[in-house]
């Protein structure tokens, strides 16, 4: 499955992803904002902003991939931690 905004709602590339066996789910141009594939793209964005605030994975030092990966793992963790304190909080 592929999620994908309105700038691909073609026939074209629906074909594409068809043809390779993808099942593509693409926003279509004229339907109002806020549902559909939209919903799961603003998750990714703030994931990835979040992860673009952490230093050490912004500015790759490491020469290795695999420490560049562990640093991305312990970024990913307490980005997820920091989640579950504020909805934990909430309660």
């Amino acid at each position: 499955m592929l999620f994908a905004d309105r700038g691909y709602d073609h026939d074209r590339y629906r074909r594409l992803l068809d043809g390779r066996g993808i099942r593509p789910v693409i926003a279509e141009r004229g339907q109002p904002h806020g549902t559909g594939p939209g919903t799961f793209h603003r998750v990714v964005e703030r994931t990835i902003s979040s992860l673009h605030g952490l230093r050490r994975p912004r500015i790759r030092w490491e020469r290795r991939d695999d420490i560049h990966e562990a640093f991305l793992g312990i970024a990913v963790c307490l980005i997820t931690h920091r989640h579950v304190q504020r909805r934990c909080r909430g309660r």
